[in-house]
């Protein structure tokens, strides 16, 4: 059965396709209208229509009261977004990133998620979404040439100190404060598929829980044992099931996992579901923590700020050294007063040296 979170994503990876067709079969070509030239690449306005509408969907994803007031603020950018991705895109090819490793290994782990057998598999999955395989790929890889451009030419420019850290905690302590509060992890032998009254089948459910309880406390490692045997929703995670504070477990729970000592793992526990196996990964008392239990989400937190303005001063850098041509109407919101406006003349004026010249730089 096609997992019920492909649909979201595939929606995601498809929020940058070009907005183009061909009817091969009459070989006519339907011409779409360019907005903007980027070097040799071009923006067409069903490109940029599209990326409105899936911001639009995002938006009303994450909260559908606020987000046509969301959209108002994002609207704006969408276009600017698309020249970023030509950009790096470009920077890419300019140094020889491929992104072809990356590709795959992302798309195994996918196929691995939904628990398919082959990248058959994968493709078919995909078509019964009404999503071209091939299409979705590229776009998947364009995210993966963007990311590593990223990483390798502007990361290794944004650095966090000790000292800024330190700063950061003593003015935030506010936003550490916690109540008394575990992490879990989770291994869920399922019984969904024991018809009831089946004594036998349960029973031998529980005694697969308890084979894989005897895994843990032989010393094997809690998240690789419940990717491989949890029927959980988070197995793919490591169990992971994040953090809980008192009141929001049912009580049995509650008063076995806090109770627990960080790393110690429950004995089974018959559910509704199944039969489970809960880890502690983290008990915290009430209060703010120490420094250096909260200084790599600090450094985390420093970073990405550290790191968008990064990013915006390096696109503007190669906004500059390339060709923008925007037609008159839309707006590049990450314009620089820097970049090479485009001049235009008449072909008689221009010359054929000219006309040549500017044919390289994607004008024509």
């Amino acid at each position: 059965m096609m997992k019920k979170w492909f649909l979201p994503v595939v929606f995601f990876l498809l929020a940058a396709l070009p907005a183009w067709c061909a009817d091969t079969a009459t070989a006519t070509t339907v011409i779409e209208e360019v907005i903007v030239r980027v070097n040799s690449d071009i923006v067409t306005r069903s490109e940029l229509q599209h990326s409105r509408d899936e911001v639009r969907q995002e938006l009303r994803q994450q909260n559908a009261d606020k987000a046509d007031a969301l959209f108002a603020t994002r609207e704006k950018d969408v276009l600017r977004d698309l020249i970023d991705q030509q950009l790096l895109l470009q920077k890419a090819k300019d140094k020889g990133i491929t992104g072809d490793t990356e590709l795959i290994k992302r798309l195994d782990d996918m196929r691995k998620q939904m628990n398919l057998s082959s990248m058959d598999e994968l493709e078919k999955a995909a078509k019964e979404q009404g999503v071209s395989f091939e299409d979705f790929k590229q776009n998947m890889k364009n995210q993966i040439l963007t990311q590593l451009v990223i990483r390798n030419e502007v990361q290794p420019k944004v650095q966090v100190t000790k000292d800024e850290e330190k700063k950061y905690y003593e003015e935030h302590q506010k936003d550490f404060e916690h109540p008394e509060r575990v992490r879990l992890s989770e291994i869920l032998v399922s019984t969904e598929k024991v018809q009831p009254g089946d004594q036998a089948g349960v029973a031998e459910v529980a005694q697969k829980a308890q084979q894989l309880l005897e895994q843990v406390r032989g010393g094997g490692a809690f998240d690789e044992i419940a990717k491989k045997g949890s029927d959980g929703p988070t197995a793919a995670q490591g169990g992971d099931l994040g953090y809980f504070k008192r009141g929001t477990l049912a009580r049995e729970l509650e008063e076995k996992t806090f109770a627990m000592k960080a790393g110690d793992a429950s004995d089974v526990v018959r559910t509704k579901q199944g039969f489970l196996i809960l880890k502690v990964t983290e008990h915290e008392q009430a209060g703010v923590p120490p420094l250096k239990d909260v200084e790599a989400e600090i450094g985390d937190t420093l970073y990405y700020q550290k790191l968008q303005p990064a990013l915006r001063e390096y696109l503007t850098k190669l906004r500059e050294d390339a060709y923008i041509d925007v037609r008159p109407g839309y707006v590049d919101t990450g314009a620089s007063p820097n970049q090479t406006q485009p001049v235009f003349t008449t072909a008689a004026a221009q010359g054929p040296k000219s006309k040549k010249r500017h044919k390289k730089l994607g004008i024509f």
